[in-house]
């Protein structure tokens, strides 16, 4: 994606999770307060709270999104840049010169083990092959 295209493309704004990253957090007033039977409170109470704290909740997230959310998705994305940096020009070339050199050490301890160990093999192999049965 070239930086015209990353600026030109508009985000789905009904679909906001599209992946379900943050199902964790579709919380309700239900799920944080509770009665139980044998104790209520007002009716009053009970549903001026709850419209407290849908308002509160929402207002809240408004006013921190507003004033922070532009901020915080450029530090995002630059973060997310500079990993995709490190991965492209560091870690990625260095998984490869770390391939490289491990094949030589793998032809080198492989002649090794045929050299050194299959003559012994074979020795201990015709030691026990003499035994019968």
């Amino acid at each position: 994606m070239g930086l015209g295209d990353a600026w030109s493309a508009d985000p789905d704004l009904n679909s906001r999770d599209p992946n379900e990253l943050n199902n964790h957090l579709a919380v309700t007033y239900e799920d944080v307060i509770g009665e139980p039977d044998h104790l209520h409170s007002i009716d009053c109470v009970w549903r001026f709270s709850y419209k407290c704290f849908n308002l509160w909740k929402t207002l809240c997230y408004l006013i921190m999104s507003t004033i922070c959310g532009i901020p915080m998705a450029i530090y995002w994305g630059c973060l997310f840049s500079c990993i995709a940096f490190c991965h492209i020009w560091e870690i990625t070339p260095m998984f490869k010169l770390f391939e490289i050199n491990v094949s030589c050490y793998k032809r080198f301890y492989g002649l090794l083990i045929h050299c050194c160990l299959d003559p012994i093999c074979e020795a201990v192999g015709l030691c026990f092959s003499a035994f019968k049965k």
